[in-house]
């Protein structure tokens, strides 16, 4: 596990949302589609493959979805925790390729109410972020609330301009209410996420390259996007808007000779694709997903220096529609069910630990039918005897499906000294299917892909071996780990080709139409492999000077299913590249005068040449590398008597302010199905950016303390 610390978070916070923060961990990429947009990767496994969880509860939210990120206030983090690899064990199936695990802040001591109040300026696309943050502890009763705004313009490089669709405004909220007691603590949890995220498609004017957007249904000729909008705060009434409600209780209690741990939670999630410039107010896209999470696991000594974990955990959803004309995949219910054991054991220098797990997923998909009546508006047909009706077609028939499977771990870990261990894990890793795979039928707008899933699709099942070397010295910090990775039924997106072999376009019912807004994808299964490794090495000659360096490499083949599998289907896709990062870094603690805490760094990124990509029918292309050169500095700035005015970061990140498409951006295959010759298609990523992040800290006695 990796522990990413609230110091690099503060650091890395004009990354514009957290898991962009996270993003340059080493084995941590993510896929992005804007400043905004940002979902998780761990050695090249993403979307329902890495379970990304708040204070130990997981994140639903359709991440099968490519065009939304996250659902979680970036301000309301305090620190994360990263796991690499198959972590099914205490997550569940879906986390087969790692968890990416977000905590708030710890609760404050008792009889103090203490609090920040952020503020984050960019300026390469205007972003405003605010934050007040406030908690308190009286007598163990403990609460805490976080209020937060963000609001940004569309981001700008030197290739593009302005880059319209990639502006946003978010709003969030959070409450906590809980007890610390000698018995343990329990803290009861709620949030609110708001998104209204504009939809960026890349369409520009076939003489000018100048960004242009949808006006009419029919979608015949479209306009030069006015300068005045790309440089404008406004969302664009072609939009999406993605809301998560949260309620969830956390509980660690003392249980005889252990610890029972409780966690359950309830969220529902609305997303919506408002893609009708006639009806602005209509969407397309109209999901909602409520679920229903539970965790118990209860830790103890088993005597003879044996420790346990016995525990189940899972969770049950229910997908349904909203007023719409889009219908990607079917209204479901999904239960889960997961009963896993770890034992855990030293011996002398030798620490081993083995643990197994049984899962069971039943989906249960509902028929539906479309009326086509207005064949613009299409909608959900609700009546009676819809196989009779005129103008009535099935999207989704009836589904029942039930996968079950084991996964199981064995890890040891050689101390030879206080300074040098050695680890070594192997681990199996179960994964159903998600909804999506199994049944997806439909358009999904801010994607651009029409989606076709496959029924007949069986469980994934990994087997990967991983070993770590680490070495803690006064001067000398290093690290190397490597692993390997086969996945059998591996499932991925693959273009439909039409009979001359091109990638087929359609429009939002599905038929056939050169012209249309939508690439068809299919899912199919083969084996994979992935193999790579982290390595880290940071010297420090000075107690006060760090040169940290970093490399990250990530090979994802495509195995086949027994008959020789050609080039263009040789990769996986979304495989990050070799990527190096050197981070030069000065500390003053003391600092000087009323300066304290003082740092100052410049770090360069190298990212390799992706040529090692999935070509087939042109999904991805090769990409260039590049190089990026950032820097930074910060600190406190304290009063007279000792006291903390204000804490200043501030970051640059493409100081040089370079032109380069990142292969992990989806954006970078957003254009005209035609470009003209000799232009690079696609949009770039964002160019030079300064952030600007102030924390003052907010410090009170509790009332009945004052005067003590």
């Amino acid at each position: 596990m990796v522990a990413v610390s609230k110091t690099y978070m503060d650091v890395h916070a004009g990354s514009g949302n957290v898991i962009a923060e996270l993003a340059s961990v080493p084995g941590v990429s993510a896929v992005t589609t804007g400043p905004n947009v940002a979902k998780p990767f761990i050695r090249g496994l993403g979307y329902n493959r890495v379970v990304t969880a708040e204070n130990g509860i997981r994140l639903e939210g359709q991440q099968w979805g490519d065009e939304h990120g996250i659902e979680v206030d970036q301000n309301a983090i305090n620190n994360a925790e990263v796991i690499k690899g198959p972590a099914s064990l205490s997550f569940g199936p879906d986390a087969i390729g790692g968890v990416v695990n977000l905590l708030t802040a710890p609760t404050v001591a008792e009889g103090i109410i203490k609090g920040t109040v952020t503020g984050v300026y960019g300026t390469n696309n205007g972003l405003w972020n605010g934050s007040v943050a406030l908690q308190g502890n009286q007598g163990g009763v403990v609460w805490g609330a976080v209020a937060s705004a963000k609001t940004a313009k569309n981001y700008q490089n030197a290739h593009d301009g302005r880059v319209y669709g990639t502006n946003f405004m978010e709003r969030d909220a959070r409450i906590m209410l809980g007890l610390n007691k000698k018995w343990g603590y329990s803290y009861l949890h709620a949030t609110l996420y708001d998104d209204k995220q504009a939809i960026p498609d890349g369409s520009r004017d076939s003489a000018t390259r100048a960004f242009t957007r949808q006006t009419t249904e029919q979608d015949e000729q479209r306009e030069i996007v006015p300068a005045s909008v790309l440089n404008s705060y406004t969302i664009p009434a072609l939009h999406q808007k993605v809301q998560l409600y949260r309620i969830y209780n956390t509980s660690n209690i003392k249980l005889g000779s252990g610890n029972l741990l409780l966690n359950l939670g309830y969220q529902y999630s609305h997303r919506r694709e408002f893609t009708h410039p006639s009806r602005p107010e209509l969407p397309g896209l109209n999901l909602e997903l409520q679920t229903y999470t539970y965790d118990a696991k209860y830790n103890f000594v088993m005597g003879a220096g044996y420790e346990a974990t016995v525990g189940v955990n899972g969770m049950y959803q229910d997908n349904g529609f909203g007023d719409g004309t889009d219908f990607p995949i079917p209204a479901y219910h999904q239960f889960d069910f997961g009963p896993f054991f770890v034992i855990k054991r030293t011996l002398g220098k030798l620490d081993l630990s083995a643990g197994a797990r049984y899962d069971t997923r039943s989906f249960n998909g509902k028929a539906a039918y479309i009326d086509n009546t207005d064949e613009t508006f299409p909608s959900l047909y609700t009546g009676k005897d819809p196989l009779n009706q005129p103008n009535v077609s099935q999207q989704f028939a009836a589904m029942h499906k039930h996968f079950n499977g084991p996964s199981g771990s064995l890890g040891a870990t050689y101390n030879f000294s206080s300074a040098f261990l050695l680890k070594a894990n192997v681990s199996t890793g179960f994964r159903s299917p998600s909804i999506a795979e199994l049944s997806a039928n439909g358009a999904d707008p801010g994607s651009q892909i029409y989606h076709v899933g496959n029924s007949d699709f069986k469980p994934e099942y990994s087997v990967q071996g991983d070993m770590g070397a680490f070495l803690t010295l006064p001067k000398l910090t290093a690290s190397a780990e490597v692993f390997v990775n086969h996945i059998e039924n591996y499932i991925y997106q693959q273009q439909i080709v039409d009979e001359n072999g091109n990638p087929e376009r359609v429009d939002a019912s599905g038929n056939s139409d050169p012209q249309g807004q939508y690439s068809k994808f299919t899912y199919v299964q083969s084996k994979a492999r992935i193999m790579g490794g982290e390595f880290n090495v940071d010297v420090h000659p000075f107690k006060w000077l760090h040169f940290a360096n970093s490399l990250t490499l990530t090979y994802g083949t495509n195995l086949g299913t027994g008959a020789a599998v050609a080039d263009s289907l040789k990769y996986l896709p979304f495989i990050p590249p070799l990527h190096t990062h050197s981070e030069l870094k000065g500390e003053w603690n003391k600092g000087f005068g009323p300066f304290k805490n003082l740092y100052v760094f410049c770090a360069l990124d190298h990212y390799n040449q992706q040529d090692k990509f999935f070509a087939a029918y042109g999904t991805e292309t090769y990409t260039a590398g590049y190089n990026l050169l950032g820097a930074g500095l910060g600190g406190k700035v304290m009063s007279e008597k000792g006291k903390e005015l204000f804490s200043l970061y501030v970051e640059a990140t493409n100081l040089l302010d370079k032109n380069y498409q990142s292969n992990m951006s989806r954006l970078k295959y957003f254009d005209n199905p035609t470009v003209p010759e000799g232009v690079q298609p696609g949009i770039f990523n964002m160019g030079r950016n300064i952030s600007f992040k102030v924390v003052v800290p907010l410090n009170f006695k509790s009332p009945s303390l004052k005067g003590a």
